[in-house]
């Protein structure tokens, strides 16, 4: 079954002729890869098994990514956008943490681990990098300046405190330890995490 979340997905422009099977083509081989990568490692999963699974030929695939990473990143967002939702529960601190417990609940399913992966790949593949950045850390970053916003409208967060760097504090714990393993990564460590950051950025 192909995700929901593929009409929200970046995606080259298919050729105007053909476009519904284009289209349907993409989704197949995303959802594809989707399927595999919630089995296996990157470096396991191949363009034949994508092609082979999604019923989609490999030059089909190549025209629209380049190399599979790419299309694992693709299909590595759809499955974030599908289990890290941005919640609105009406409290800044609620949010953060809600969502907090949903990414590290992600980062250490199977799917999620490719995260360490990518940053792996990137180490040798600039342009990889780059392109991670652009396609997955931005698009996530702008996610959560939504809920970050709503505490500043609502005046739970000091206005004068760096966003980014806010951000950072959330988030950066729990990335470091999914690198590194050197601490938990579980719902109380992320709402922990949370706490302690908002100790700090809470108005009045």
């Amino acid at each position: 079954m192909v995700p929901a979340e593929l009409n929200a997905l970046p995606a080259p422009e298919p050729r105007r002729r053909g476009r519904q099977r284009s289209l349907e083509a993409q989704s197949a081989i995303l959802a594809a890869t989707c399927r595999l990568l919630e089995r296996k490692c990157l470096r396991q999963v191949t363009t034949e098994a994508i092609a082979q699974l999604s019923g989609v030929s490999k030059a089909t695939i190549y025209k629209w990514w380049p190399g599979k990473a790419l299309v694992a990143l693709d299909a590595f967002l759809l499955l974030m956008a599908r289990d890290v939702p941005t919640p609105d529960t009406g409290c800044a601190q609620a949010d953060f943490a809600g969502q907090l417990k949903s990414l590290v609940g992600f980062y250490t399913s199977h799917a999620g681990r490719v995260f360490c992966q990518f940053i792996a790949e990137g180490q040798s593949d600039p342009a990889f990098l780059s392109l991670f950045r652009e396609r997955f850390l931005q698009s996530r970053r702008n996610e959560v300046r939504i809920m970050w916003q709503r505490g500043i409208d609502r005046g739970e967060i000091r206005p004068g405190v760096d966003s980014e760097i806010a951000l950072d504090l959330i988030y950066g714990p729990a990335i470091f330890r999914l690198l590194v393993g050197h601490g938990p990564l579980n719902e109380r460590e992320a709402e922990a995490i949370v706490a302690t950051v908002f100790s700090g950025i809470k108005a009045g």
